[in-house]
């Protein structure tokens, strides 16, 4: 059990018998009254968004996951498929578990899938992955010194916001958790 003001995004507590991640949370200390946790919580079972306050007094059950490397093999539309890279045991997760995950997954990409009583319950992405840029507009002549960025189109779908000097089929790095451009990839 964990007091309340611990609570941290990413983190997956148990409310009421049922597992959620927190999406957002905000320390609240309004004028004299006592302090709260205002959060918004991803139920793992459902998929829905929930808001819930908790007293900074309040204890709540954190569950404890366990993880395993697997490798992302491939997707049927509805199902994504993982590999366990050391027994080579296969497992899916359904799209709606993987929601904001799906626009970095790549084949072959390694991640940390998560486990809660030993069945699969998300996925934990690599602080940055590696995509190919398919489409972008070619950048203007003298460009580079403005600050103004441009969209690309990349491999998965995803469309960021790049700078000017990107350009079609290089590949860049990019951060999963807030989906930005970081760095273009030397080949």
């Amino acid at each position: 059990m964990i007091a309340a003001t611990q609570i941290k995004r990413g983190m997956t507590i148990k409310l009421n018998g049922e597992l959620y991640r927190v999406h957002s949370f905000q320390h609240i200390t309004p004028g004299n009254w006592r302090g709260m946790v205002q959060t918004k919580l991803k139920s793992l079972k459902s998929g829905a968004i929930i808001e819930n306050r908790f007293r900074s007094e309040d204890r709540i059950e954190q569950a404890y996951l366990e993880t395993h490397e697997m490798e992302y093999l491939y997707s049927d539309g509805t199902d994504y498929y993982f590999m366990n890279t050391e027994t080579f045991e296969q497992i899916h997760l359904p799209v709606e578990l993987l929601e904001d995950s799906i626009p970095y997954l790549t084949p072959n990409i390694r991640i940390q899938v998560e486990f809660y009583e030993a069945n699969p319950i998300g996925i934990e992405l690599p602080p940055s992955v590696e995509l190919k840029v398919v489409s972008t507009e070619p950048a203007l002549r003298g460009a580079t010194v403005s600050n103004v960025n441009k969209p690309a189109t990349l491999e998965t779908g995803l469309v960021i916001q790049v700078p000017p000097f990107v350009n079609q089929g290089e590949v860049i790095r990019v951060d999963t958790s807030e989906g930005k451009y970081l760095e273009r990839v030397k080949s």
